[in-house]
């Protein structure tokens, strides 16, 4: 049997030492990786001595979450018996298995068993098909006028309402016709006459719509080139990925750029704006950090490259999705877009996390934070703190169960907020009660883990509650997360952009 490893200490200062004495002899360039290996390594090894940092949140980080739902999060961490101790009077009998089965109509105490499809759910009507051509298919042997066969006796008459059948087929992203032009010539002279091309045909052989295609794939859905280009050859229409790339770029140097503007100015007049941002790489920047050059002027010390989201909401108005790709924050790039609203208009409600580099001082807006984020600091905590997670847990689902049916009844921003009011007032001013007893009893430290998810949400409160007293304010960021799976995936298939050009 194989013994244990021997355990080796290692000291910061040792490493950083031998790390300068190879540096003297390789150059900087060579101990430059292993410098960074280094800072990193201390990062993660203070977080786990301070126990911010929990060996199941780093796999989290690592390989991504998976579902929150609240059943999904109590179920895995093993909690079968009652855990209405939390808040005994307040909390007794809601369990997660009946809370669920209640608002699902089936029961989910085992976390396995499959979610039951509601009726007609997932499947689109004929109506939805708007791209597909309609073939107007008449009775093959009767007509209107003619004498019923059944009966013998009725007259037929067309319905209003014909039955619609949908039919579908696969092709390539982009298609295309050959025309194959006759040629005739003469015996005599010689001369050949060919015939006119048709004028559907059009003048260039890449119509508008290609570039379209192409630029939703690539940076909509972040299809690499190469890949486009093969699923084009194998549909037999090569379309080779340096071709793509200058049908993209001479269609962006036209009408787009008018457009963006004016999306620009439209997203700035909007009533509610969300805003986040994720990490992304552009190699032009990459390499001004090697050279210790500074990538702003003003903050010499920042080094991260972050795509922002800025998502523009107004009611009865289209939802406008803008990304910006640099060195500047979240908040910052949502100060420049506001820059162009409209002086007479009130300020718009902000929806985003509590990151301070989301929300410059000067921005003039109606702060509201996440619930989302104030949760997840609690779902990570599960397996150590089951009872209290699930009181939380229980509490936020009535809320988004209120919001649920806000929605379904289609309720008007004031109509919604008065449902809030009289259904998660109560539920929400319980909650804050609970998070304060727990620090005013001496339940939880301050500086456990608990007590900085807790901290998080008194801390935040009035933020985290504007939906209780601001018609139309969201109760999380959600829209703005989904708007940047868009540039995450991106980046999982490219990589990383060259220029500040190309981002």
């Amino acid at each position: 049997m194989k013994s244990n490893p021997e355990v080796i200490e290692l000291d910061e200062a040792d490493l950083e030492s031998k790390l300068n004495q190879i540096e003297a002899v390789m150059g900087a360039e060579m101990a430059q990786p292993f410098r960074q290996l280094l800072r990193w390594y201390a990062v993660l090894l203070e977080l786990l001595r301070e126990k911010k940092l929990s060996i199941r949140r780093l796999l989290k980080i690592l390989f991504g979450a998976s579902t929150e739902r609240t059943s999904s999060v109590l179920s895995s961490s093993g909690q079968a018996e009652d855990t209405s101790t939390a808040n005994p009077a307040t909390h007794q009998g809601t369990s997660s298995t009946a809370s669920d089965q209640g608002a699902s109509g089936h029961s989910t105490t085992d976390g396995l068993a499959p979610r039951r499809r509601r009726p007609g759910h997932g499947r689109n009507p004929a109506s939805r098909y708007t791209a597909c051509a309609k073939v107007m298919v008449t009775h093959q042997s009767l007509g209107p006028g003619d004498a019923c066969p059944h009966c013998g006796s009725g007259t037929l008459y067309r319905q209003p309402r014909w039955s619609p059948v949908v039919r579908l087929k696969g092709q390539p992203p982009v298609t295309g016709q050959v025309y194959e032009l006759e040629r005739l010539r003469c015996q005599e002279c010689g001369k050949i006459h060919t015939a006119e091309l048709p004028e559907e045909a059009g003048a260039d052989k890449y119509d508008p719509t290609v570039a379209a295609v192409i630029a939703t794939l690539r940076y909509g859905e972040g299809m690499p080139w190469h890949r486009l280009q093969r699923i084009q050859q194998f549909a037999g229409i090569p379309l080779p990925a340096s071709v793509q790339w200058e049908l993209v770029r001479d269609a962006t140097e036209r009408g787009p750029r008018e457009v963006y503007q004016h999306l620009l100015w439209l997203a700035a007049q909007g009533e509610l704006v969300h805003n986040d941002d994720t990490t992304m790489r552009v190699l032009e920047l990459m390499e001004k950090t090697k050279r210790q050059q500074p990538l702003l002027e003003k903050d010499p010390e920042r080094r991260g490259v972050f795509t922002t989201g800025v998502v523009s909401l107004a009611e009865g108005k289209p939802t406008i999705a803008l990304f910006f790709t640099g060195p500047h924050h979240a908040g910052e790039n949502l100060r420049t877009l506001l820059a162009g609203r409209l002086a007479e208009l009130p300020p718009p409600i902000q929806m985003c996390d509590g990151l301070s580099r989301n929300m410059p001082d000067d921005l003039r807006v109606i702060v509201a934070n996440c619930l989302v984020h104030g949760r997840r600091k609690f779902v990570e905590l599960v397996e150590d703190f089951p009872a209290e997670v699930e009181y939380l847990l229980q509490c936020l689902k009535k809320v988004y169960q209120t919001d649920a049916e806000a929605k379904k009844q289609d309720l008007s921003p004031d109509e919604r907020l008065r449902l809030h009011q009289e259904q998660s007032s109560p539920v929400m001013d319980e909650l804050h009660a609970w998070l304060k007893t727990r620090f005013d009893e001496k339940r939880v430290e301050p500086n456990s883990s608990l007590g900085g998810a807790i901290s998080y949400m008194l801390n935040h409160w009035d933020k985290l509650t504007l939906f209780l007293r601001v018609p139309g304010a969201p109760l999380d960021n959600n829209v703005c997360e989904r708007s940047l799976k868009m540039a995450i995936r991106h980046r999982r298939n490219s990589l990383f952009y060259k220029t500040m050009r190309g981002a």
